[in-house]
């Protein structure tokens, strides 16, 4: 295809997208991220039920650690956020003109409700009472 137009690979791997596109593959990681965090927990639950597993106890040590607590919320907030600004878009096509401000619209909001828990989780993790 890039032969065709008379471009080169590197020109034609080299990334042309703006927010939209950066929005869309943040939305498919944080969903991801979503999924996996479940099937651990799905997982450590069984194998502690069953049979008491270190390797049970071992994954929910991990997924209650601060860091990964930091990451599971970057995932549901920011893919809800995003859900939400396109559940918007579909409801009223008029939007679609201003996808670039309301992804900063989105951005705007998910940054002070992501940094200000973030901000606590750290500081409960670092220094505990």
């Amino acid at each position: 295809m890039p032969a065709s137009r008379g471009v080169s690979v590197l020109q034609a791997l080299r990334y042309r997208g703006r927010q939209g596109m950066l929005a869309w593959t943040l939305h498919r990681l944080t969903g991801l991220g979503i999924v996996l965090f479940v099937g651990m927990h799905v997982v450590a639950a069984f194998f502690l039920q069953q049979f008491g597993d270190p390797l049970a106890t071992a994954l929910t040590a991990f997924y209650e650690s601060w860091f990964t607590q930091i990451f599971v919320y970057f995932c549901v907030l920011y893919h809800a956020l995003n859900g939400g600004r396109l559940a918007l878009m579909d409801l009223f096509p008029g939007l679609l003109r201003y996808q670039h401000e309301l992804v900063w619209l989105q951005w705007a909001v998910f940054a002070p409700a992501f940094l200000v828990p973030v901000f606590f989780l750290i500081r409960s993790g670092l220094f505990p009472s």
